[in-house]
């Protein structure tokens, strides 16, 4: 799959999205009803039906796939509230909750919904907590039995709930039920079993990313032929009148499930902007119901806007997306004037301003230098080299990227908790007593070596996701290569489940003949070690090798990731380095700050700590707000460093203090307070370039950014 498709996967969902909310609005006003009680009822009470399980299904992918939970929770919870107030007027105008009395009223919001459309929230939240407490109780391989075991007993309370007129004894115990929940389409019965279908979709789709597109006539064809089903189950209980309510088939699960697979392949850029007008249409399209009957009631059009059920349809339609695009209008334009006072806040000190641009570009570039096969992990430790790792982490993610990898729990967990998706490999050691975090938050560990591999596994409940370092030459972390003793062991640990295997190249970074040779021979003790076990019967799953020089130098080694840390940043380590990588890449981080004031400096005087910088001349000198507290290295003080301002190269005096540095700014026109100094980045013609720091300072960029400190703002441009 090439950079360029990869920017488009998924955008199917967004599309489907729209049309789910459509098919929701159909239900609410049977548009065919006027034509034909057959046609409405396909329309309506079949085709229809698999809106809200595509709903359930995306929710399931990018919310337990990604292990967002709690946020996502909160953030229902918000809309369902907001939702609950903007109906409430309605509700009581039509009467809704005359007479409901406490538990009425307990069970309105928290199971059936406030409004006959937002049932779906207390049902997502609820389906949510199910499978997430059946995760923490069940192996995973029960986990589908038993929510296909709680989809069956909600069936029999819905479209199969005559056939409980042969079972009087059930029958009374779902009366008793109903006493609860007005239906069994709910989030106890109804909702697990699509949350937990999204989820494994979504796990496949990642485990074999570019393998679906090669079958989507297949997956069309068979969503097609369980659809057809349905429609015969669906016409057949309404013959029998079998049906109390008509949410739930036994074939809307096959269905859904090649349905869903079917759109996921289909190669469309995705759109944020549907994700939103979707939503609203979904919480507004009731409200706009009311708004077209009360209208046509004032202006005399009842027999044209409401008795033509049709028309009806299509003026909810049209209002719904009218009000859903100008919402999401008045909400980009309120996201950017706080975006613009939030520019404004972070700009008044030092800060950090991120590229996009050049991070799509880079993205793009690394992505063309790699076999077809091999995807981009990104290296986002260190908070991600300095530059923000929630921020970068989800600049990827809009890029296609969907597998990470950070150096130790705490950087996995806080990707996690800022709602960061996909698969995310703790490169380093983590204590086992610390295993349960690890399954919490869906992160893969890397097993460091076989004694490790016996203590984590020791300290599981649950199988939990390994990749296996080897140790290939570099002496650091892994398993010996040879070792294959050690290696069938960790393998045959019950509670590991070896999703990957990966060796670290130590000497990729030079072009020197004998390091050329250590690194071809730690490749072929890597391959070599991945053969034999594939011969012998182990899945080693994904593999990788490379890092960013093992891209730039060595991309032909190829594996399933690619581990790309510094060259994703747009440098390599060393400003030589960087300026003679053949491949294109952009910096992505510009370094500013502040010059706070401005004062004369006679000679003879000292400035500084230390007196460490005495003027020979009459100077002016200007006090710029950063200092080593936010990693601008000290060994820069003393004139081996300098800032851009105006254009020009402001050497640094005397000793860099915690907040503050003294820069001469005398051959500088018109300097004044307020202006920026650009610390790394480009000033007129002039740039410093993070590789220029790392040398003046005797150290590598790696080093010097992710250093800088987490109190300089991150702001993307």
């Amino acid at each position: 799959m090439n950079a360029k498709k990869r920017a488009y996967e998924l955008g199917g969902l967004d599309v489907f999205r729209l049309a789910a909310a459509l098919l929701v609005a159909a239900i609410h006003t049977s548009p065919l009803e006027n034509i034909s009680a057959g046609a409405d009822f396909f329309l309506t009470r079949i085709l229809a039906r698999i809106a809200v399980p595509f709903f359930f299904m995306v929710t399931g992918q990018f919310v337990l796939g990604g292990f967002g939970v709690t946020s996502h929770v909160k953030k229902l919870a918000l809309m369902y509230g907001g939702a609950v107030l903007l109906y409430l007027p309605i509700g009581i105008y039509a009467g809704h909750y005359e007479d409901i009395g406490i538990w009425g009223l307990l069970r309105m919001l928290l199971v059936d919904g406030t409004f006959y459309h937002l049932w779906y929230f207390p049902a997502c939240i609820l389906g949510i907590g199910v499978v997430c407490l059946l995760r923490r109780m069940l192996p995973e391989r029960l986990l589908l039995p038993v929510c296909v075991l709680l989809y069956g007993m909600g069936l029999l309370g819905d479209s199969y709930f005559g056939l409980l007129a042969y079972a009087p004894g059930i029958k009374q115990a779902y009366e008793l039920f109903f006493q609860i929940s007005s239906y069994t389409r709910n989030g106890l019965f109804f909702a697990p079993l699509f949350l937990l279908m999204g989820w494994k979709a979504g796990e496949t789709w990642g485990l074999k990313k570019g393998k679906l597109t090669e079958k989507p006539i297949f997956l069309a064809a068979a969503s097609l032929a369980f659809f057809g089903l349905m429609t015969v189950e669906g016409f057949t209980l309404r013959f029998f009148g079998l049906q109390r309510h008509d949410s739930m088939y036994v074939m809307l699960a096959p269905c859904m499930y090649f349905l869903y697979r079917w759109i996921m392949v289909w190669q469309i850029r995705q759109r944020r902007e549907l994700r939103t007008v979707s939503a609203w249409f979904y919480v507004l399209h009731p409200a706009v119901i009311v708004v077209v009957r009360g209208a046509a009631g004032v202006l005399g059009l009842t027999g044209v806007l409401v008795e033509n059920s049709l028309v009806h349809y299509l003026a909810v339609c049209v209002g719904s997306l009218a009000a859903s695009v100008v919402l999401l209008w008045m909400g980009r334009a309120f996201s950017r004037k706080r975006k613009d006072r939030e520019r404004a806040a972070k700009t008044a000190r030092a800060w950090i301003t991120l590229d996009r641009q050049a991070l799509r570009r880079n993205v793009a570039v690394l992505r063309e230098n790699l076999p077809k096969d091999c995807e981009l992990m990104p290296a986002v430790k260190a908070d991600a080299y300095g530059h923000g790792a929630a921020l970068i982490a989800r600049k990827l993610a809009a890029c296609g990227v969907g597998a990470f990898c950070v150096a130790e729990i705490g950087e996995g967990i806080a990707l996690r908790k800022a709602g960061v998706r996909g698969d995310i490999l703790v490169l380093g050691y983590t204590a086992p007593q610390e295993a349960s975090q690890l399954i919490r938050y869906g992160l893969t560990q890397t097993v460091i070596d076989l004694s490790y591999a016996k203590g984590l596994n020791e300290c599981l409940k649950r199988r939990l996701p390994v990749h296996i370092a080897l140790d290939t030459g570099m002496h650091r972390l892994g398993v010996p290569s040879g070792d294959m003793e050690a290696l069938r062991e960790i393998f045959g640990m019950k509670r590991l489940s070896v999703k990957g295997i990966f060796t670290h190249l130590c000497a990729d970074d030079t072009n020197l003949e004998e390091d050329k040779a250590y690194t071809r021979m730690q490749a072929r003790r890597f391959f070599q070690t991945v053969e034999r076990l594939s011969a012998e019967g182990f899945d080693c799953g994904k593999i990788h090798l490379t890092a960013s020089y093992g891209v730039v130098n060595y991309p032909a080694l190829g594996g399933d990731y690619a581990r790309v840390g510094i060259a994703l940043y747009g440098v390599l380590s060393t400003k030589k380095d960087s300026e003679e990588c053949r491949l294109p890449l952009s910096p992505v981080l510009s370094l500013k700050a502040r010059v706070a004031l401005i004062k004369k400096l006679h000679k003879g005087e000292a400035a500084g700590y230390g007196r460490a910088f005495v003027a020979e001349r009459e100077m002016t000198i200007g006090v710029v707000t950063i200092g080593y507290g936010d990693g601008l290295p000290r060994s820069l003080s003393c004139g081996k460093g300098a800032v851009l301002i105006r254009g020009r190269r402001a050497p640094i005096l005397g000793r860099i203090c915690m907040d503050q540095t003294i820069v001469d700014v005398s051959d500088i026109k018109d300097v004044c307070p307020g202006d920026i100094a650009v610390v790394i980045g480009r000033s007129g013609e002039e740039e410093i370039g993070a590789g220029d720091v790392a040398e003046w300072s005797g150290s590598i960029t790696n080093e010097v950014l992710s250093r800088l400190g987490k109190r300089l703002e991150r702001v993307i441009d």
